[in-house]
């Protein structure tokens, strides 16, 4: 039994280490712009950077009835802003989501936001290897002309 015992404490602190191990991006300066009532959508911006190449593939949030990987850009002077099913984090390198380029949108809002309040945001990444990691983020709320912090 004992023999058992340890066998088991050996393979869950493994499979801890092993989850360690894929702890290979970060997120720096998350930050969700507030809602008025009445709103139904929002954003949030974050640096990711990761150790390794990865891809973003997925953001959830119980405070929205969508939350989706989105691209802003300028085409012709018409700004137009779509879904996307991921985002690459090249390896070693920041990517910055920010107003006006890549982003997290949250749609379907089932609450406003006020700054002050914090957002509980999951997003999902997924190495080369396909292993995934999650990072569970919660996140401040800004102002609505809120500035990127540095």
């Amino acid at each position: 039994m004992k023999t058992l015992l340890s066998f088991l404490t050996l393979a869950a602190l493994t499979g801890l280490a092993g989850n360690a191990a894929l702890a290979q991006t970060t997120a720096t300066d998350p930050w969700v712009r507030a809602a008025v009532p009445g709103q139904k959508a929002t954003g949030m911006f974050v640096q990711l950077q990761s150790k390794t190449a990865t891809r973003l593939v997925s953001v959830s949030t119980p405070i929205a009835g969508v939350a989706e990987i989105h691209e802003m850009s300028m085409d012709g002077g018409v700004m137009r802003m779509r879904a996307m099913p991921g985002l690459d984090l090249p390896a070693g390198q920041p990517v910055a989501l920010k107003p006006g380029g890549f982003h997290l949108m949250f749609m379907d809002l089932k609450q406003p936001l006020k700054a002050g309040d914090t957002v509980p945001v999951t997003l999902t990444l997924e190495n080369a290897a396909k292993q995934r990691e999650t990072l569970e983020l919660k996140v401040p709320v800004r102002q609505l002309q809120a500035p990127m912090q540095h």
